[in-house]
């Protein structure tokens, strides 16, 4: 049956922009573009569940703009292509200042701005007319991590979002579960703990150690992060050679606090990490586990447990890397993300040499989060800060995308793009994605690039290569 939620994209707009105004009304409209931002996010990551990606999809994600803003203006091809390479959202930053202003003020916007979130994102489901299970799961989840911020920071109590299991329409699999990425003749099944997507497992092949460090040092930027890795190994490398000599060997904690804001490298490194105790025998096969909230939490008294339970199995041996990992201390006494944690510290002991965890996230709210509990204080004492990368370490990635898509910058181009990046580092905010935000800029440009292409007749090949200034300009979206 047709979801009652279903809008064509002008009336999802109208309802779009009556939702933001009456929250901007109570909260200021300081930071319309990140909240813009955010919701094209969480409806790229809704529609990954979705049951195909059509045109509907395309009039409602570029519905998403508050008044006075610029309309986006992505395509079918576009908006597919973000789809299947999008990620579940952080809550944004403005979210987190704005919960901590409301429990100071005794004011609940922040709670009213999650009724707001689950109520478009319903309408962004219900674009093809059905709202799957997957996609009210997806907005559940989102919903949970906005609401784990609200009961982290005090903002007193109000009336509860809508649940959105209350509104499926269809049991029928996402486009993208159809035929499971990577999922080859002869390949094995996934792991346990892996299933939906929520943890996805990195196998690499076992290389040599002097690979390994290439590829560390050849990482842009991250100076201070190489160090404290390398010095991780060399303790590790030691600590085994004492063993063999029958010399004393102290424990050490090989468990690891990650922190520092979004594209900054987290994940590349803890894959290499794993794969570095792997070459010198302290793990067995260095495979990386990575998880958010959602892989380890369920919805169900006693369900959590046996979740994480699986995810840990299939990491033994390996990293697990848990991201935003404060979403599991943030939700109250009763909240099943506290399961999580204490089935977590038993795994950790009960596998204590066959399991390195890694948890990342935020620097303030990582903080909190190891203190929110004594069992993680006690086993994560080792942190490693990921700054943001530089204008120069950001122009190498954006130059790195380019040699391995084979393009090559103007002069013209060149200079605007180190401009462009020094601008946006300049003014960069706590919402500042480092990588991520290179990889859209260079996404961005190779579409103005076709655009512009499509109006010759025969591109030659050093056309079809260069990037010009004119490709580089960024959307005021």
């Amino acid at each position: 049956m047709p979801s009652v939620w279903t809008r064509t994209s002008d009336e999802l707009h109208k309802e779009y922009i009556a939702n933001t105004e009456a929250f901007y009304r109570a909260a200021g409209r300081s930071f319309a573009g990140e909240l813009d931002a955010f919701l094209r996010a969480a409806a790229l990551s809704l529609w990954k569940n979705s049951g195909a990606v059509t045109q509907n999809e395309v009039g409602a994600y570029n519905a998403l703009y508050s008044s006075g803003r610029e309309p986006p203006s992505t395509l079918l091809w576009e908006l597919t292509g973000k789809v299947c390479s999008s990620e579940a959202p952080l809550p944004p930053m403005f979210f987190w200042s704005l919960a901590e202003k409301d429990a100071a003020a005794g004011r609940d916007c922040s709670r009213v701005f999650v009724r707001m979130v689950t109520n478009i994102l319903l309408s962004l489901a219900a674009a093809d007319g059905e709202i799957s299970a997957a996609e009210a799961g997806c907005i559940a989840d989102i919903q949970a991590r906005l609401e784990a911020v609200c009961e982290s920071s005090g903002v007193k109590k109000s009336k509860r979002p809508l649940d959105p299991s209350a509104y499926v329409t269809t049991a029928e699999p996402s486009f993208t579960d159809r035929i499971p990425p990577g999922r080859q003749a002869g390949q094995e099944a996934p792991q346990p703990g892996t299933e939906g997507g929520a943890a996805k497992a990195h196998g690499p092949k076992p290389r040599p150690l002097e690979e390994l460090m290439a590829e560390l040092d050849a990482l842009i930027g991250l100076n201070s992060v190489k160090e404290e890795v390398k010095s991780l190994v060399n303790l590790v490398k030691i600590r085994s050679l004492r063993r063999e000599a029958g010399l004393p060997a102290p424990d050490i904690s090989l468990h690891m606090v990650f922190t520092g804001n979004p594209g900054t490298g987290k994940t590349t490194v803890a894959r290499l990490l794993g794969e570095l105790y792997a070459a010198i025998g302290a793990l067995k096969s260095g495979q990386l586990i990575e998880v958010d909230r959602s892989g380890l939490v369920a919805g169900y008294v006693g369900q959590t447990a046996i979740k994480t339970s699986g995810v840990i199995e299939s990491a033994l041996g390996g990293v697990l890397f848990i991201d935003e990992a404060y979403s599991l201390a943030s939700g109250g006494e009763n909240d099943f993300g506290r399961e999580a944690i204490e089935t977590l510290l038993k795994g950790m002991e009960d596998h204590r040499d066959e399991l390195v965890v890694i948890v990342a996230g935020y620097d303030g709210p990582m903080e909190k989060f190891i203190a929110s509990n004594p069992g993680l204080e006690s086993r994560f004492n080792k942190y490693i800060h990921f700054p943001d990368y530089t204008p120069d370490e950001l122009k190498g990635i954006f130059l790195l995308h380019c040699k391995k898509h084979g393009y090559v910058l103007s002069e013209e181009a060149d200079a605007a793009l180190t401009l462009e990046l020094t601008e946006l580092y300049e003014n960069r905010d706590e919402n500042f994605g480092n990588g991520r935000t290179v990889r859209n800029l260079f996404e961005n440009a190779v579409s103005r690039q076709a655009d512009r292409l499509c109006s010759l007749d025969a591109p030659t090949k050093d056309e079809l290569m260069a990037l010009l200034p004119e490709d580089l300009k960024e959307d005021n979206t």
